[in-house]
């Protein structure tokens, strides 16, 4: 597993600190809103959110590398991706019982490794 991946930007980590909390902030792709944070972690090499998607893809929820995320607006509480609805669309289907165990996040970093460049998540 690449833990690049599942760590914030470190101009993310510098302007927020560790004590992150973005549950409930609006999420924006790269062409359009997505959904809503439903859940976020800040654990070392292990970060993530879990973005539930409304109406947008029929209630679901996904799950995103912390990487992925490229500006987090503190106040007007939206969540900046760099990724398109589509791709985000495309990513494993988000499995609730199995989200936090290494074999899970292993597909989850396989999908979202293709779209990492030599110099970062290709953005």
């Amino acid at each position: 597993m690449t833990p690049d991946l599942w760590s914030y930007p470190a101009s993310i980590q510098q302007e927020s600190g560790q004590g992150l909390d973005i549950a409930g902030y609006a999420v924006e792709a790269t062409d359009g809103k997505i959904g809503s944070v439903d859940e976020s972690s800040n654990e070392a090499g292990q970060s993530f959110i879990v973005v539930d998607t409304g109406p947008w893809i029929f209630g679901k929820k996904v799950m995103l590398p912390a990487s992925v995320v490229t500006q987090i607006d503190m106040r007007e509480r939206k969540v900046f991706v760099g990724r398109t609805k589509q791709e985000i669309k495309n990513a494993p289907e988000f499995d609730s019982a199995a989200y936090r165990e290494a074999g899970y996040r292993e597909r989850v970093a396989d999908y979202y490794g293709r779209f990492q460049s030599p110099g970062g998540m290709g953005m």
